[in-house]
């Protein structure tokens, strides 16, 4: 039980920005500054390899359409690192309660990433894209300050996250509409392409 607040956190975040969650803790569990965050995130190959794709999906996450099929690409790779964060956190190599928080953090982070997954596809049916970079850097700034304020706090944190999270399901479920409006049209453009692909490839006649 005193984990299952870290760990629901820990889940949240990873299902926003997976890599910022894994290059944070791993920051501040070798400094010095918390002693709460397992060894395997301090390892220096670990942090090189989140700092490098935490660059990467920093600048993925604020390119209209780019963004959405960077998070298709992480359906599978958020939820996967929820659950390996939590279950780190969690302790007891193949215990039950280890395996019981790899699982409360998988699924918390693929309901977060479907929610972040949701609400960009409604971003990106405006036409500017400052409001994916807002979005973006609100997104980043959120995940880094709970994360870090769970360390302290996690009752605290994991409420807030809890929040967010219910609250971001609201507004996808708002924008639903909008959505499938996007995804119709889209649907349609890429039918319209498909004639006239066929019809540049016919050979002339005669």
């Amino acid at each position: 039980m005193s984990v299952l607040p870290l760990v629901f956190t820990s889940g949240w975040a990873s299902g926003i920005n997976a890599y910022a969650v894994v290059l944070l803790l791993g920051l501040l569990g070798a400094s010095g500054v918390s002693d709460e965050v397992p060894a395997a995130l301090e390892r220096p190959d670990v942090l090189i390899a989140a700092g490098v794709l935490f660059l990467a999906e920093a600048v993925a996450d604020k390119i209209p359409y780019v963004d959405s099929v960077w998070d298709t690409v992480h359906t599978v790779i958020r939820p996967l690192a929820g659950g390996v964060v939590a279950a780190l956190m969690a302790g007891h190599d193949g215990s039950l309660p280890q395996l019981a928080a790899g699982a409360v953090g998988g699924s918390t982070a693929l309901v977060s990433h479907l929610v972040k997954a949701g609400t960009r596809i409604a971003v990106n049916t405006s036409p500017e894209p400052a409001s994916n970079i807002v979005l973006s850097l609100a997104e980043d700034l959120g995940v880094a300050g709970i994360v870090a304020f769970a360390l302290f706090h996690p009752w605290i944190a994991a409420g807030i996250a809890a929040v967010l999270l219910v609250a971001g399901i609201a507004v996808v479920i708002f924008l639903w509409s909008r959505i499938r409006r996007y995804l119709r049209r889209r649907r349609e453009r890429r039918a319209q392409r498909r004639p006239a692909a066929a019809d540049g490839a016919a050979p002339p006649a005669g």
